[in-house]
């Protein structure tokens, strides 16, 4: 039989049980919806992460202290005390792929204006640190050097500290408020960032003089990280490898000494958080594919019964000379006609799904050309894979036997 009869045949045999062919397809619909949808969002988030890391600086180095062990059990990061502001004025001097570099010192805690109050954490750093970090001020000011040398408190604050300590249309600038029962006043007020890429705000944060905060506020004499930029993102590489040599001679460290403190580029934490999202993607998407399984399986049962309906048609087809390679590719045109077109309606289905899910979730979703065309292949598959063996069995039935059939 030629192949335009054999669609013809096919097409009319499912508009005859329409019902049967829509509850047929809705396993491979779902199926394909929610691979679509799971790729869009997943790309989608990727992207959106990545855009959001670039804001903070391609080419920023961060280098934090090493997790301590006693008896073999970690006691964190935090534990750590091997940073010093010597290593700050090393990586200065001496690392000529780093263009700049800023200690950091962190201390939480209550901060009040009048009746006002919020946790927040305060940053302790130098002027370099806002060139880094891509911060912008807004209006006020950002600290001096002689500032910075004279433990000044002076500060200067996120949005979100702002609304919660002076309200939303305040003007801070000038006003004084209270970390730890200390006043310092707000001499600079930073641009909207939002959230980051990881849902972190990015506006819940005061900046200070590190002298400040190390000697006022948090009363030690190490740092807790050192932020700096490499030259340019091609030399990001570079600049960490300088940054690792400078700190292993200045931390002492002999050859076989494993490192007392992690150098970090934004590129490689892009990299790392970008191979995460895709490894989750993937994983959802393998878990909604086992509706295309079990749609792939409704077809094949839907193909048995309709084998079984039609074995007096077979009968009569075979007695006035159909041949048995005809009958099956009658009814494996019919199962791969169901499978595609469940396909294309998934994938409308998915790009609607995946532009809901997308405004719910706040993000772009991508739905991308090699994903349409894999939910094609897929569903093409699906319509051979579980087709064929109903199809065989029709095809070998015995022509006498199929009329007798009741």
């Amino acid at each position: 039989m030629h192949l335009t009869n054999l669609f013809i045949v096919a097409i009319r045999a499912l508009i005859r049980n329409k019902l049967r062919a829509i509850l047929t397809m809705l396993g491979i619909i779902i199926g394909i919806a929610s691979v679509i949808a799971m790729l869009a969002l997943g790309e989608g988030s990727k992207r959106n992460m990545r855009e959001e890391m670039s804001k903070m600086g391609t080419n920023m180095i961060m280098v934090m202290p090493n997790f301590q062990r006693r008896a073999g059990v970690s006691l964190g990061a935090s534990s750590s005390n091997v940073m010093k502001m010597a290593d700050v004025i090393a990586i200065r001097n001496e690392a000529t792929s780093v263009s700049a570099v800023s200690p950091e010192i962190r201390a939480n805690g209550q901060v009040i204006y009048g009746n006002q109050n919020t946790q927040t954490t305060v940053y302790g750093v130098s002027q370099e640190y806002m060139g880094i970090k891509k911060l912008i001020i807004e209006s006020g000011r950002s600290f001096s050097e002689q500032e910075v040398k004279s433990m000044a408190k002076v500060c200067i604050i996120g949005q979100t500290v702002k609304e919660n300590l002076f309200g939303v249309n305040a003007d801070p600038i000038g006003l004084s408020l209270r970390i730890k029962n200390i006043p310092f006043q707000v001499i600079g007020l930073f641009e909207d960032k939002g959230e980051s890429g990881m849902g972190q705000d990015q506006d819940d944060l005061i900046v200070a003089p590190y002298t400040t905060v190390q000697r006022r506020l948090a009363a030690i004499d190490y740092i807790n990280g050192i932020n700096a930029s490499a030259v340019s993102e091609e030399k990001s590489a570079d600049a960490k490898a300088e940054v690792e040599e400078i700190l292993r001679r200045t931390h002492k460290l002999k050859d076989s000494d494993e490192n007392d403190f992690r150098v970090m580029s934004q590129s490689e934490l892009m990299n790392t958080f970008s191979s995460i999202m895709d490894s989750m993607t993937y994983l959802l998407g393998a878990i909604a594919c086992i509706s295309l399984l079990v749609g792939g399986i409704g077809i094949m049962n839907i193909m048995f019964v309709s084998v079984t309906e039609r074995t007096r048609e077979i009968g009569l087809r075979m007695s006035i000379g159909g041949r048995s390679r005809d009958i099956l590719m009658q009814f494996l045109v019919e199962s791969i006609i169901l499978s595609i077109l469940g396909g294309i309606i998934g994938i409308l289905f998915g790009y609607l799904l995946a532009k809901g899910g997308g405004s719910l979730m706040s993000i772009k979703s991508y739905v991308q050309t090699q994903s349409v065309i894999l939910a094609f292949v897929v569903c093409f598959a699906i319509g051979v894979f579980f087709g064929w063996y109903p199809a065989k069995k029709a095809s070998n039935l015995n022509p006498i036997d199929a009329l007798r059939y009741e």
